[in-house]
């Protein structure tokens, strides 16, 4: 792999055709009519360009656009767009300059008028019938998008690539009676009977990936002066109570990190099918419902999606194979607010939790120790990025700096470095030679130490990390210790175990107990399982996270009485960190393998794209998508 130093430009994106190197994207206008009836988006992008070389041809990454005309500063010219033959890189759209537009530091207007494909991959369209509020006699349908990694280009024309950022305002027609949310700052609206346009700004340069839009039938509930939720109205008050610390959360975010530079904080509960925990967008965070547990156990996704408002947003990875530079420090950061917010120990154990219950079962279960993406830093040359996704960004990168803070002088010695790191890289997209750069600038009194850190096996070794930090385990001991009563336990005197040990740990503790138990080999007998749901009460759990690893207990055990609560759970909602293992568990299970093909077979349709592609991966069943020809 190309190593970049100093002032070496990072290596082009293998994800985009865009030819960056030439012109940049400093602008977008995007002017959108959304037709629920058509399933399209309708309209135009203006792109403001910058050519810092001589060029002859504006390369643009596009999926499925149906495009009618493409003029720059006013004058018409000729466009060709060709398909990729990997087809989730869509195609590339060639605008062929006019010769008094080719000069080095000319500004373009290019205008491009166009209508997405029904199937959009960034796009899920909802009938009323599929929202929360589905059976409400004025329920509406629905519309979210998911750009990342590589979809928005599916919605509009452009570099789609994390290493150029733009700013963009955006004028959005939908039909009266619904709201539009955008990642992006409201400008109020306006409308008459029959349609309302809604104005957004977003003043902050952001990559594409960013692009984020909502319509649908949208209740607002406020928490702070900068911060609310969104959802429909059967939804938002459970919503609202869920996510009440989210103030609190930021303003410790921002003490780790520095001033929140994006106005404000909104987010938006999506319908079950969200593909995703939560999503970054800035100035609304997208999140599942999957969080609303009733006792506010799993806000750790606001932290987590609080903290890309610094590592991700405002400093962002250069491509998709430095992934880790977003989410590891992103992880890294969370558990640093989560930390603040209730103790140190919490903190340690939610990363020794985040190495057990997360990168052990990606990198011996999802891939294999052997595999490219359990890599740090990956290839991804003619590589699908939604295929490589995983946890293992998240959860090595987070132990790499982890393992840092430990060798360079503890916590107090790292915010510090965490902070100039943040304020040194601030509007950029970088890569792990950048970082590391800076690293060894920073601690230039600590080389000797650093030079102890085997970087090359970290960034580019598979499998598991070469070092593993010292996790406190304070909080740890009572799992093991649980752990062991019911590993020792057998049918004589499985009953002299009590709720109380299990009642008094945090959620999390819950989640490590069950997660060791199905690591544990051999499986765990099956009067086991019914003590333990008997006792606990876990096939009737409001947790999400508790419930998946109580499931792929049950299923790794081969109980068949879990299959209906597997098959109800991964029917219930879209969630790929909960569906891909499910499902995988499931097809590798003779008895169930059908029923979980036949569940998939009926409900794809209803799926999110992403979630339908990736589920039929594990499934081993061909996933078709529409292809539009130009």
């Amino acid at each position: 792999m190309c190593q970049a130093h100093n002032n070496c430009r990072p290596k082009r994106d293998p994800c985009s055709a865009a030819n960056n190197n030439e012109i940049t994207v400093e602008h977008t206008a995007i002017k959108w009519t959304v037709s629920f009836q058509l399933k399209m988006i309708i309209g135009q992008a203006t792109l403001t360009c910058r050519c810092l070389t001589d060029a002859k041809k504006l390369i643009l990454d596009v999926r499925d656009l149906s495009i009618r005309s493409v003029s720059i500063n006013g004058t018409d010219c000729d466009f060709r767009i060709a398909p990729n033959v990997y087809t989730f890189f869509g195609s590339k759209m060639t605008v062929y300059l006019p010769p008094q537009f080719q000069s080095a530091g000319n500004i373009l207007q290019v205008t491009v008028a166009y209508g997405t494909s029904p199937d959009a991959t960034a796009l899920q369209w909802m009938k009323k019938e599929q929202t929360a509020d589905k059976r409400v006699r004025f329920s509406m349908p629905y519309l979210f998008s998911q750009c990342q990694a590589i979809h928005a280009r599916s919605i509009v024309p452009c570099m789609d690539t994390p290493s150029v950022k733009s700013t963009y305002e955006a004028e959005v027609t939908v039909p009266t009676g619904m709201t539009c949310l955008m990642s992006a700052i409201g400008q109020g609206s306006k409308g008459d009977d029959e349609v309302t346009t809604f104005f957004y700004k977003q003043p902050v340069a952001i990559p594409s990936y960013l692009i984020a839009i909502v319509v649908g039938c949208l209740e607002k509930r406020d928490i702070s002066e900068r911060c609310a939720v969104w959802a429909e109205p059967s939804v938002v008050d459970k919503a609202h109570w869920e996510f009440a610390e989210t103030e609190d959360i930021l303003a410790s975010a921002e003490e780790i990190a520095g001033k929140y530079i994006w106005g404000r904080y909104d987010m938006v509960c999506l319908p079950p099918s969200f593909p995703f925990g939560g999503m970054e967008n800035p100035c609304l965070t997208f999140l599942t419902p999957t969080l609303i547990a009733g006792d506010r156990s799993l806000v750790s996704v606001i932290a987590h999606e609080i903290a890309h408002s610094w590592s991700g947003n405002l400093v962002t990875n250069s491509s998709w194979e430095h992934f880790w530079l977003n989410e590891g420090f992103t992880m890294f950061i969370e558990r640093k607010i989560c930390g603040r917010l209730v103790s140190e120990d919490y903190r340690q154990f939610m990363a020794f939790n985040g190495w057990t219950n997360s990168l052990i079962p990606a990198v011996y279960e999802q891939f294999t120790p052997t595999h490219q993406f359990t890599k740090l830093i990956q290839d991804h040359t003619n590589v699908d990025p939604d295929v490589a996704f995983s946890c293992v960004p998240y959860e090595k990168g987070s132990a790499l700096l982890f393992y840092l803070e430990q060798k360079l002088g503890g916590a107090e010695v790292f915010e510090a470095y965490l902070k100039d790191y943040l304020k040194t890289f601030a509007h950029q997209a970088i890569d792990s030679w950048q970082w590391k750069d800076h690293l060894y600038k920073y601690f230039a009194d600590q080389k000797e130490v650093l030079d102890t850190v085997n970087f090359d096996i970290w960034f580019n070794g598979v499998g598991m990390p070469p070092e593993k930090p010292n996790y406190g385990k304070s909080m740890a001991e009572a799992c093991e210790l649980l752990l062991k009563k019911w590993l020792d336990a057998d049918e004589s005197n499985i009953g002299e175990i009590t709720g109380d040990d299990y009642f008094s740990m945090q959620p999390l503790q819950q989640i490590e107990l069950l997660s060791q138990l199905w690591q544990h080999n051999p499986s765990i007998e099956h009067y086991k399982l019914e003590a333990l749901n008997k006792l606990y009460k876990l096939n009737d759990s409001q947790n999400s996270e508790l419930l998946l690893n109580w499931l792929r207990l049950c299923i790794k055990s081969k109980w068949e009485a879990c299959i209906p609560k597997a098959l109800d759970f991964v029917n219930s909602q879209g969630r790929l960190k909960f569906c891909r293992p499910i499902y995988r568990d499931l097809a590798q299970w003779p008895i169930a393998n059908k029923k979980a093909r036949d569940l998939y077979l009926k409900g794809r349709s209803q799926m999110h794209p992403i979630t339908a592609e990736m589920i039929a991966k594990e499934l081993h069943i061909r996933h078709s998508t529409h292809t539009v020809c130009f």
